[in-house]
């Protein structure tokens, strides 16, 4: 039987590489920091297969096809195709892993879930950036599960938590020996294209935290779909977190590290959850 043997959280964030060379040594030691320490307990870990939970920047999917939540089912998905990453992370092709793949996408559909699925997803920067930083080699086969969070409609808070459960039940009925590490991407707080560009909202990001850490299920999703709205559209990422909560079974998490980093535009924080 598979075995839930991990569950991580990182931000991330175009910045983290394009301006790697010339960020500040404070902004560069906290990202650094950060991000080593979220990937040795990964390491640690010793997963046989890692799913990762990000948004699609526009790479994959537009307004004329766009999946509340997809699910990568194929042998092989391609790497990063911004040109400030190509250069830094050089895996133009990463492995996936069809049948676990496979397995929650039909574990999806019998719990009344109407994913779409793809053989084959660009995995641009939420993907390859914090395994970039986190320096995980070799890299385990990668399941991505890519969740609407750039345009409305969205799917909700409580819909998130329902999506996470279900994962954690595809892991724990998938019938082979299998050790598997969920890693949620983004967030917290950061503003994109908006007229508040490059702050930072520590108290959206401090409300996260402290939810996390509680494990409350029903006061995260009513406090965060209120909260969501009323900060920075890079916000909406915090889903993925919403999403490894429920997968670890609501237990709450350790906060690793956070920092509210303009220099980077976003409220860095990463985070492990407390798993049985």
């Amino acid at each position: 039987m598979a075995k839930l043997v991990g569950v991580f959280a990182a931000s991330h964030g175009p910045m983290i590489a394009r301006e790697w060379d010339t960020l500040s040594p404070p902004t560069r030691m906290l990202v650094t920091q950060g991000f080593e320490r979220v990937g040795q307990r990964l390491t640690m870990s010793r997963p046989d297969v890692l799913i990762i939970v990000s948004p699609d920047h526009w790479c994959n999917f537009f307004l004329n096809n766009f999946p509340a939540f997809c699910v990568g089912i194929g042998e092989e998905h391609d790497g990063p195709p911004e040109p400030f990453l190509k250069t830094r992370f050089n895996h133009p092709v990463l492995a996936g892993h069809p049948k676990f793949g496979r397995h929650i996408l039909d574990t999806a559909l019998e719990s009344d879930f109407d994913p779409s699925l793809s053989h084959r997803l660009t995995l641009d920067h939420g993907f390859c950036l914090p395994l970039w930083r986190m320096g995980i080699d070799p890299i385990p086969p990668i399941v991505p599960i890519v969740i609407n969070e750039v345009d409305e409609p969205m799917p909700t808070m409580r819909r998130c938590l329902a999506w996470g459960s279900m994962l954690k039940q595809a892991i724990e009925s998938y019938p082979e020996d299998l050790r598997v590490a969920v890693l949620a991407t983004g967030g917290l707080s950061h503003f994109i294209g908006e007229p508040g560009m490059g702050q930072i909202d520590e108290t959206f990001d401090r409300t996260c935290i402290a939810l996390f850490e509680n494990g409350d299920p029903g006061k995260l999703a009513s406090t965060l779909e209120h909260d969501v709205r009323h900060t920075g559209n890079g916000g909406h990422e915090v889903r993925n977190w919403v999403v490894a909560h429920a997968a670890a079974g609501h237990q709450g998490f350790e906060l690793i590290s956070y920092a509210p980093l303009e220099e980077i535009y976003v409220g860095c924080a990463f985070a492990q959850w407390r798993v049985a």
